[in-house]
């Protein structure tokens, strides 16, 4: 009867999530049809849109209900501290990165004296970032100086070819591939622990663990989970496995040689679908399940329920942006939570659900202490709207500009460098 009721609730779980994606999704099951109704349309979420029509912030508790993952507690974060000998990053403190599957686990096996693996990825959309792109990847840097972890970075110029049909040639995918690839390097990792590849270049190293995922996932599962239809191209029905290989150790040969190393992904929330899939096929194989660290969003300039778009220059803070472009934007697209004048806003103070400016300096800025008084002046009507805007600006053109300095030193002989398939330093488990 345990057994049933595990297999059960896993059931329940799986289904509520496929609807939360997808909330027409239909899938056969020994011929009988299982539905599940959609119960909210003010917010949706998948690999390729996030629709958040409340115009604040989203409730993650809600998501970790419905998605049927684990909240990061105080005790995982002391642990962490425990192992990494550091504090925990402030991504983690203030519940940026929010949720998880089997972290515990990973920590675990550090105690045991094993080791883990970081897998992230960028699909490259274009030559430029902006600072939303950064924050997986100042994470899994974190990660990787806290535990001495190996890193691999997936470059999906495939993907971005077979969604974004007619918007670029595969060439022109690849170009951004590489660009995209110079500013992950400039973020800091270690390259003697991380290896950078291009899908278009790697992926038959990884082909058996390819052809292992596509046996283990149906067309209704891809149709539930991803909304294909059949009109889509195929290359979109054949993509999920690829980003899902990487999970697999046995995907790096020459890093991991034999073993059998678990993974931890860093992800956006939106990004869960891939690797709830990846788990599923994991267990069917009888290996070790991927396990995930689940990023909250940040919204555009715009306010949340935005997009941050390299078609509107002003709904993003890029990497490219000058001094001059920072300012304009945050001064004058940037949405306040403020009173409509000084006199509502002493009396009632700002509503920092909606205030972007709060929200991005709850990422950027790393003084816990800093924070807490904006948090408490800026909502007692103290700190004016311009104040907290100014102190944005100077945070994020340092982080700009300086982003701007390190990329300017990366060569075509560093980017060789980090995507040659080579030995890492990697300490063979026991």
């Amino acid at each position: 009867m345990i057994i049933f009721t595990s297999i059960l609730i896993e059931f329940q779980q799986w289904m509520g999530y496929l609807s939360y994606f997808n909330p027409q999704v239909i899938l056969l099951m020994d011929t009988k049809e299982v539905q599940k109704e959609p119960e909210e349309d003010d917010l949706v979420i998948d690999p390729y849109q996030v629709v958040n029509t409340t115009g604040k912030q989203i409730d993650y508790d809600k998501i970790i209900t419905r998605f049927g993952i684990e909240k990061i507690t105080p005790a995982l974060l002391d642990k962490v501290k425990a192992l990494s000998n550091r504090e925990p990053h402030h991504y983690l403190r203030r519940g940026i990165f929010f949720s998880h599957r089997d972290l515990d686990q990973v920590l675990k096996q550090v105690e045991d004296g094993k080791s883990f693996y970081l897998y992230t990825g960028r699909g490259p959309s274009g030559e430029s970032l902006h600072v939303g792109h950064l924050m997986p990847f100042i994470f899994t840097r974190y990660l990787q100086e806290a535990f001495g972890a190996i890193v691999v970075i997936q470059l999906t110029d495939d993907e971005k070819f077979f969604h974004k049909t007619g918007e670029a040639t595969l060439e022109e995918f690849t170009r951004f591939g590489i660009e995209n690839a110079k500013d992950i390097i400039a973020c800091g990792f270690d390259i003697n622990k991380t290896f950078i590849f291009l899908n278009t270049d790697y992926v038959g190293h990884m082909y058996s663990n390819i052809c292992k995922f596509q046996r283990g996932i149906t067309i209704n599962q891809l149709k539930g989970i991803f909304g294909l239809t059949e009109s889509d191209n195929c290359g979109k029905a054949s993509y999920p496995a690829i980003q899902a290989a990487p999970v697999f150790s046995s995907s790096f040969k020459h890093i991991f040689g034999n073993d059998n190393v678990r993974c931890l992904v860093p992800q956006g929330i939106d990004q869960d679908p891939y690797f709830r899939m990846a788990r599923d096929v994991c267990n069917k194989l009888h290996v070790d399940k991927t396990a995930c660290i689940h990023s909250q969003f940040l919204p555009g300039l715009y306010g949340f329920g935005t997009k941050m778009s390299t078609t509107d220059p002003n709904s993003a803070i890029f990497l490219t942006d000058t001094p001059e472009q920072i300012r304009d934007k945050i001064n004058k697209h940037a949405v306040s939570g403020g009173g409509t004048t000084k006199k509502e806003h002493q009396e009632k103070g700002a509503n920092l659900e909606i205030d972007v400016s709060y929200q991005y300096l709850r990422i950027f800025l790393e003084n816990d202490e800093r924070l807490k008084q904006i948090d408490h002046d800026y909502s007692k009507g103290i700190m004016m709207t311009s104040e907290v805007k100014n102190e944005l600006i100077e945070i994020l053109t340092k982080i700009v500009v300086t982003h701007q300095e390190n990329r300017a030193k990366v060569t075509e002989e560093q980017v060789r460098a980090f995507m040659k398939i080579r030995p890492l330093d990697y300490v063979p488990q026991n």
